[in-house]
């Protein structure tokens, strides 16, 4: 931000706090530049634990029980996954975060259906 960028895109994560405590450092800092928060959604179980293990991320509770119970079902990991980062997402919207960058991994239909359940509350 010192070098001149107009705006800050995250790296995944998983638990919202830790996205607010971030964010209220940097407004106590005096940082204005605008936030937009990163959100994975978790639609396959091998994937995101191989991306955790490489971000140094940490799953939530909430999100590996989610894996536990239907990692190994591909279809019912999609939908579980679509609805929990649009829980993340609406969460994030009504306290006050104004930019989301959806990590598709080139799964548009996955940006579609949250897109979808939460479109009428970005406007």
């Amino acid at each position: 931000m010192d070098a001149g960028a107009h705006k800050n895109v995250t790296q995944m994560f998983f638990e919202n706090r830790s996205m607010y405590s971030f964010m209220d450092r940097a407004a106590q800092k005096g940082l204005s530049v605008p936030v937009i928060v990163g959100i994975m959604p978790v639609i396959s179980s091998k994937t995101i634990r191989r991306m955790v293990d490489l971000s140094g991320t940490s799953l939530t509770p909430r999100l590996n029980s989610i894996l536990e119970k239907w990692g190994d079902d591909p279809d019912a990991m999609l939908q579980a996954g679509i609805i929990h980062a649009s829980e993340q997402i609406v969460d994030l919207v009504s306290n006050g975060v104004r930019g989301i960058h959806i990590y598709t991994m080139n799964k548009p239909e996955v940006a579609q259906a949250i897109c979808k359940n939460i479109g009428f509350l970005i406007h």
